[in-house]
């Protein structure tokens, strides 16, 4: 049964990606941010697709997300970033899946059914540096490790790590080199403890190229391999710093539907709900299967941009729950059946997550996550 509309994963984009990160990293080792489906490419394409060119490290938010990917890559290493719940720890453990622990509950149960399945619990501490989320506060970091260190025989402390609260803007420096700074001090207390050797990260997209300082052993990459720069700002201060006009990223995801239906509307007439656009002349458009329900936000209502026939064409009217009106009065031959491009490249011209988001006032994070899971994914050349 074919569907409303559907994404394709360029396997040489993602190719370039990748390598344009690891020249970056260096000798640090790449995980692959792949919570939130994929940032919407889809975990189960997008993971077999990213460890075919070398990738093996994958960091997920939540239990589900770990199991995902195990079961169909099952000898990565995996760790998750966020929630577990109570009832899959016992998966988790006995799937060697790290994953961060950032209160002392966690420490507790991981201990407790770590030594009742007698292995051991591979666990990331996260310290609290400034972003005000999760994590260990410093001052109680001495007494987690000596927690952490009295069960070593069923514990495994794999890495020290933090999250920054915003490297992809300069606005957020004075806090951020404030979080550089608390977790450096803790690196350096790690490192004068002989009793055990921790993997440091706190690096992610931004981090690697704002403060490179921060790569350490490991380093947390999401949006930069889905080929997308983490802010305008940071694209703009790495063209500037290489002296490039040329985007070194390339666009993994494309997304595709075709015109279900065209019609001819007289000049004096509403389109579509409500009273939001009206012909002033004669207008003709296209209808596409798309809509709200499918990713395509209600906000692109009279703002939005497709493509069809190579041609930026204009929404008009209010999106749809499963449907959108384009005006194709400057391209009349458009006809049932063709091409629509939603975010990608067509002929000449490019409709990218960025320029998408300009209408509906999203982030691209935002965009890309509310892209449905059951949008058909494949992968091309």
């Amino acid at each position: 049964m074919s569907q409303t509309s559907y994404i394709t994963l360029s396997r040489s984009a993602l190719k370039n990606n990748v390598e344009f990160i690891q020249n970056i990293l260096g000798t640090t080792k790449f995980s692959s941010v792949v919570k939130g489906n994929a940032y919407g490419h889809g975990i189960k394409q997008f993971c077999p697709l990213i460890h075919e060119l070398g990738v093996d490290h994958f960091s997920v938010f939540s239990a589900d997300e770990a199991q995902k990917i195990n079961a169909i890559l099952p000898h990565v290493s995996i760790q998750i970033m966020g929630f577990i719940h109570d009832n899959d720890l016992e998966w988790v453990i006995k799937n060697k899946v790290s994953f961060f622990v950032f209160e002392s509950d966690r420490l507790n149960k991981a201990i407790q059914l770590a030594q009742k399945l007698k292995i051991k619990a591979k666990i990331n501490i996260e310290i609290e540096t400034g972003m005000n989320r999760t994590g260990f506060h410093v001052n109680e970091f001495d007494a987690v490790i000596k927690v952490a260190l009295k069960a070593k025989k069923h514990i495994i402390i794999e890495g020290i790590c933090s999250h920054l609260a915003g490297a992809e803007s300069i606005s957020n420096y004075k806090r951020v080199k404030s979080q550089i700074k608390t977790f450096s001090q803790i690196q350096h207390k790690v490192k004068e403890n002989k009793q055990y050797h921790p993997k440091f990260h706190l690096a992610c997209s931004a981090a690697i190229l704002q403060y490179p300082k921060t790569k350490f052993d490991l380093a947390r990459i999401g949006i930069l391999q889905y080929g997308f720069f983490p802010s305008n700002e940071v694209l703009v201060q790495y063209i500037t710093k290489n002296s490039t006009d040329i985007d070194p990223l390339k666009r993994v995801i494309t997304w595709k539907t075709i015109v279900m239906d065209t019609n001819t509307i007289e000049a004096g007439s509403f389109v579509g709900y409500g009273t939001s656009f009206f012909t002033n002349s004669k207008t003709k458009v296209a209808l596409i299967p798309v809509g709200y329900s499918h990713g395509f936000s209600r906000s692109l209502s009279n703002q939005g941009k497709v493509l069809i026939r190579g041609k930026r064409l204009d929404v008009i009217g209010t999106v749809n729950m499963n449907m959108t009106a384009i005006d194709i009065t400057e391209c009349p031959e458009i006809e049932k059946g063709d091409e629509v491009v939603l975010i990608g490249t067509q002929g000449d011209n490019s409709i990218s997550v960025a320029s998408f988001s300009d209408f509906s006032n999203l982030l691209n994070y935002e965009l890309l996550t509310r892209l449905p899971s059951g949008i058909k994914r494949k992968i091309i050349a």
